[in-house]
């Protein structure tokens, strides 16, 4: 019952005994690992695993003829091995292996005795190696410890990428120390629209990443496999960063911190000043995030500025651009140059086609199929996420009974359905230009951690599949193995969203409900859970 679904799962005979005398023993290079299952399994069997031999041990090795992710899980009565070709695919394999036990094993709580495992054979390793998902702190901000929560939450599905959209105009939310005013004002906006088109609410938000928080954020994640790439926007989305440094900008007069949602007209301006801003601003992010991706957005960026501007106008004419769109395209070639030099690569949303793509830029792919497919036939790499697929901030059901009922309707089965390769690429040699693909999470009207829970699962889990897994759909098997998926995610305190429909307090966001349904809820819990031996 493992999602994602293993590439090999055979059940043999036997079973193994997990209890405070197992041990988990390990070579130096997987010691992180070894800690990181021990600090899962511990509190279970209510001791701590020994690192040297006890009355079964779990073994972790590294095989040379596995590729680096991928894992073999060999469960039999005298012991478990778990081997993969790096450490990544040997973390993956323990994750497997927490999902043979019962799902109480994830509340962290002792069992008061012994576990049983079935004995089984996984042979297992992912179908992408960009399995990511997008979360937006900018629109809506969350604190380090939520992050660091959903952190854990990938890691359980095998997700390896987290893209995190740190900036945009409702908020700038990554310290930058040569320029404080990004934080001291473009953290924090007076109110909020509520709903895509709503009433203010008239209630202040605000927040930001010190550095020390970004860089815990970054190892965190890089214990569990999990790559941080940032988005700093630009040129387009930066209204937060005009609010706090205004000749940044292309008005005389002054900007606030934007409070409703959609696409702004405020962009940045092209001179020179400008860009050495965002070079030394992502000097400073370069030094937090070791990930060899960068995303600098490119989306969304409307043109009425710079065709009213004198000194676009005369930019343009200077660099013998054609239009705006050419004016956009040397803009991000210029920070694609300087990324290069760096040795990092630029991310951009498929909007960067537009007037001519930068040579080493990858292609996020959200609006349809037709960025990534022109993008990979023209030799660059691509990231797909079509919105209509994979956009998880899209309402989940038809019923005006949703939280706040946005966008088409996308369902637990359409992200099931979904294949990262575009239909018009498969059996193209331009297929393998496809990277993988990332769920987005966009928070304009997600503005708490249990309305995340609800919009988030159980689709991450559909998703994880299909980044993970073979091609081959079986929706059915899914659903069985999802139903004894959902009782874990219970156990650590998602509150997914039902397949019947929102529960009573999912229904407004952020409001706990009536005691009498939190109560039934928690007793469903508690039934799926209460016997941790079965």
């Amino acid at each position: 019952m493992i999602v994602p679904k293993p590439v090999r799962y055979e059940i043999r005979q036997g079973r193994f005994v997990l209890d405070r005398d197992t041990s988990v023993t390990a070579s130096p290079p997987l010691g992180e690992v070894a800690s990181w299952l021990r600090g899962e399994l511990s509190p279970v069997v209510g001791g701590e695993l020994l690192p040297g031999p006890g009355s079964g041990t779990i073994t972790l090795g590294l095989r040379d003829d596995l590729p680096p992710e991928a894992y073999r899980l060999s469960v039999a009565g005298d012991g478990v091995v778990i081997e993969g070709g790096g450490p990544a695919g040997v973390f993956y394999g323990a994750q497997s292996l927490r999902q043979l036990l019962p799902p109480a094993a994830f509340r962290k709580a002792s069992a008061g005795g012994p576990l049983v495992l079935p004995a089984v054979l996984i042979e297992d390793e992912p179908r992408f190696g960009w399995r990511g998902c997008i979360l937006d702190v900018a629109r809506h901000f969350m604190v380090k410890q939520d992050v660091l929560r959903f952190i854990d939450l990938m890691a359980l599905h095998k997700l390896n990428v987290l893209h995190l959209h740190l900036t945009d105009d409702q908020g700038w939310r990554v310290e930058i120390k040569r320029y404080p005013r990004l934080t001291e004002v473009g953290a924090w906006r007076k109110e909020s629209q509520t709903g895509w088109n709503g009433p203010m609410d008239g209630r202040p938000h605000g927040g930001y990443y010190t550095q020390d928080d970004i860089r815990e954020i970054v190892a965190y994640a890089a214990r569990r496999h999990i790559t941080v790439v940032p988005e700093i926007d630009l040129p387009g989305h930066t209204q937060a960063a005009i609010a706090a440094y205004p000749e940044l900008g292309n008005l005389d007069t002054p900007l606030e911190v934007r409070t409703t949602w959609g696409v702004g007209v405020n962009v940045l301006n092209v001179e020179e000043s400008t860009i050495a801003f965002f070079q030394n601003v992502f000097d400073e992010v370069l030094e937090l995030f070791p990930s060899p991706y960068v995303c600098v957005g490119g989306d969304e960026c409307r043109k009425d500025q710079w065709r009213d501007s004198p000194a676009a106008r005369r930019r343009i004419r200077e660099l013998g651009l054609r239009d705006e769109e050419e004016l956009q395209s040397w803009l991000i070639r210029r920070f694609d140059d300087y990324l290069a030099e760096r040795g990092r690569r630029l991310v951009g949303w498929d909007e960067i086609l537009e007037g001519g793509l930068a040579p080493g830029a990858v292609v996020a792919s959200w609006r349809g199929d037709l960025g990534a497919v022109s993008a990979a036939r023209a030799g660059h790499d691509v990231i797909t996420c079509p919105n209509t697929s994979v956009y998880f901030d899209y309402r989940q059901g038809t019923g005006e009974e949703e939280p706040v009922p946005f966008g088409t309707v996308l369902t637990l089965e359409d992200v099931y359905a979904f294949d990262p390769i575009p239909g018009e690429l498969r059996d193209d040699p331009a297929e393998a230009r496809v990277l993988g693909s990332q769920c987005g999470l966009w928070s304009e009207l997600i503005d708490s951690n249990r309305h995340m829970d609800y919009m988030a699962f159980p689709r991450v889990a559909a998703f994880a599949e299909t980044v993970w897994s073979p091609p081959a759909r079986d929706l059915a098997d899914f659903r069985l193995r999802l139903t004894a998926h959902l009782p874990r995610l219970a156990a650590v305190g998602v509150e997914y969203r039902p397949e019947s429909g929102p529960l009573p307090w999912q229904t407004r966001p952020g409001v706990p409900g009536r005691p009498e349904d939190r109560a039934r809820w928690q007793a469903k819990i508690d039934a799926w859970t209460s016997n941790i031996r079965s």
